[in-house]
């Protein structure tokens, strides 16, 4: 472990919490609508309502997620395969975010829904 490697974590650590906080802004907001729908409605909103809410709400970020998940790594490439003067400490710092943002798309678009859906179910 480097320094180096260090700030590659913590800015991985600053796009990723961005992202995800994005995220949960959306689902929130798909969320509070079918609420409104539903009272507007005047039924009570069930798992399926809440299902297709949260489906809504993480639809509309994917596109949003993959492009600035792609933009950081397509960027990152030609520093962390760069052979250049400081390229040993610079492809340091690359690496743990290229492999972080591949983690942190899925995490955001495949597990951060399913654990929203899981907290706001209906006991």
């Amino acid at each position: 472990f480097s320094v180096a490697v260090g700030v590659g974590v913590i800015a991985l650590a600053g796009v990723a919490t961005e992202i995800g906080v994005i995220m949960l802004v959306y689902l929130d907001q798909a969320v509070k609508q079918m609420r409104k729908t539903c009272a507007e409605q005047g039924i009570e909103p069930d798992r399926q309502a809440l299902q297709q809410a949260v489906l809504h709400g993480a639809g509309m970020r994917v596109r949003p997620v993959l492009m600035t998940a792609s933009s950081v790594i397509i960027g990152l490439l030609p520093v962390m395969y760069g052979s250049g003067t400081g390229s040993e400490m610079m492809s340091r710092i690359a690496a743990p975010m290229v492999g972080g943002m591949v983690s942190a798309v899925v995490l955001t678009l495949l597990v951060l829904p399913g654990v929203y859906l899981w907290w706001k179910q209906p006991r």
